[in-house]
Protein backbone atom coordinates (compact mmCIF):
# COMPACT_ATOMS: atom_id res chain seq x y z
CA UNK A 1 0.00 0.00 0.00
CA UNK A 2 1.37 3.27 -1.11
CA UNK A 3 0.67 6.03 1.60
CA UNK A 4 2.25 8.60 -0.29
CA UNK A 5 -0.89 10.36 -1.00
CA UNK A 6 -1.02 11.41 2.72
CA UNK A 7 2.06 13.46 2.69
CA UNK A 8 1.08 14.86 -0.75
CA UNK A 9 -2.16 16.27 0.78
CA UNK A 10 -0.62 17.40 3.86
CA UNK A 11 1.78 19.45 1.20
CA UNK A 12 -0.85 20.78 -0.27
CA UNK A 13 -3.00 22.26 2.64
CA UNK A 14 0.50 23.62 4.17
CA UNK A 15 1.40 25.19 1.14
CA UNK A 16 -2.40 26.51 0.40
CA UNK A 17 -2.12 27.81 4.09
CA UNK A 18 1.19 29.83 3.48
CA UNK A 19 0.55 30.71 -0.01
CA UNK A 20 -3.18 31.33 -0.28
CA UNK A 21 -4.77 31.15 -4.01
CA UNK A 22 -7.70 33.29 -4.71
CA UNK A 23 -10.40 30.58 -4.14
CA UNK A 24 -9.39 27.75 -2.03
CA UNK A 25 -11.80 25.44 0.14
CA UNK A 26 -8.66 24.52 2.41
CA UNK A 27 -8.43 28.80 3.21
CA UNK A 28 -12.07 28.85 3.30
CA UNK A 29 -12.30 26.57 6.21
CA UNK A 30 -9.00 27.10 7.95
CA UNK A 31 -9.73 30.77 7.81
CA UNK A 32 -13.71 30.75 8.67
CA UNK A 33 -14.70 33.67 11.10
CA UNK A 34 -15.57 30.20 13.59
CA UNK A 35 -11.87 29.74 13.74
CA UNK A 36 -10.51 26.25 14.52
CA UNK A 37 -14.43 25.22 15.44
CA UNK A 38 -15.12 25.40 11.74
CA UNK A 39 -12.63 22.83 10.80
CA UNK A 40 -13.69 20.58 13.98
CA UNK A 41 -16.92 20.96 12.75
CA UNK A 42 -16.02 19.41 9.29
CA UNK A 43 -14.81 16.27 11.39
CA UNK A 44 -17.44 15.94 13.62
CA UNK A 45 -19.81 16.15 10.01
CA UNK A 46 -17.36 13.84 8.39
CA UNK A 47 -17.56 11.58 10.80
CA UNK A 48 -21.28 11.30 11.18
CA UNK A 49 -21.23 10.83 7.57
CA UNK A 50 -19.08 7.93 7.48
CA UNK A 51 -21.02 6.60 10.60
CA UNK A 52 -24.04 6.33 8.32
CA UNK A 53 -21.97 5.03 5.75
CA UNK A 54 -20.86 2.49 7.55
CA UNK A 55 -23.90 0.96 8.78
CA UNK A 56 -25.43 0.59 4.97
CA UNK A 57 -24.59 -1.75 1.44
CA UNK A 58 -23.17 0.96 -0.54
CA UNK A 59 -19.24 -0.14 -0.12
CA UNK A 60 -18.63 2.94 -2.41
CA UNK A 61 -19.74 5.63 0.03
CA UNK A 62 -18.07 4.09 3.01
CA UNK A 63 -15.43 4.52 0.78
CA UNK A 64 -15.92 8.23 -0.05
CA UNK A 65 -16.57 9.23 3.37
CA UNK A 66 -13.91 7.63 4.67
CA UNK A 67 -12.22 9.80 2.47
CA UNK A 68 -13.98 12.89 3.62
CA UNK A 69 -13.07 12.27 7.19
CA UNK A 70 -9.05 11.67 6.82
CA UNK A 71 -9.06 15.21 4.73
CA UNK A 72 -10.94 17.02 7.06
CA UNK A 73 -9.25 15.64 10.17
CA UNK A 74 -5.85 16.53 8.17
CA UNK A 75 -7.43 20.16 7.60
CA UNK A 76 -8.31 20.11 11.65
CA UNK A 77 -4.59 18.88 12.89
CA UNK A 78 -3.01 21.58 10.49
CA UNK A 79 -5.36 24.49 11.74
CA UNK A 80 -4.13 23.24 15.38
CA UNK A 81 -0.89 23.38 14.45
CA UNK A 82 -0.23 19.35 14.96
CA UNK A 83 2.50 18.58 12.29
CA UNK A 84 1.04 15.15 10.29
CA UNK A 85 4.45 14.05 10.92
CA UNK A 86 3.94 13.84 14.63
CA UNK A 87 0.72 11.50 14.30
CA UNK A 88 2.29 9.38 12.52
CA UNK A 89 5.37 8.85 14.40
CA UNK A 90 2.99 8.27 16.75
CA UNK A 91 1.50 5.47 15.15
CA UNK A 92 4.39 3.97 14.66
CA UNK A 93 5.14 4.03 18.00
CA UNK A 94 2.16 2.32 19.16
CA UNK A 95 2.96 -0.05 16.29
CA UNK A 96 5.92 -1.11 18.44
Amino acid sequence: MNTDIFEEIWNTICTRVENPPEKSYVVDILTHRKGIDKALEKVGEEATEFIIAAKNDDYEQKVYEAADLFFHLMLALRGCNVEFSDVIAELERRRK
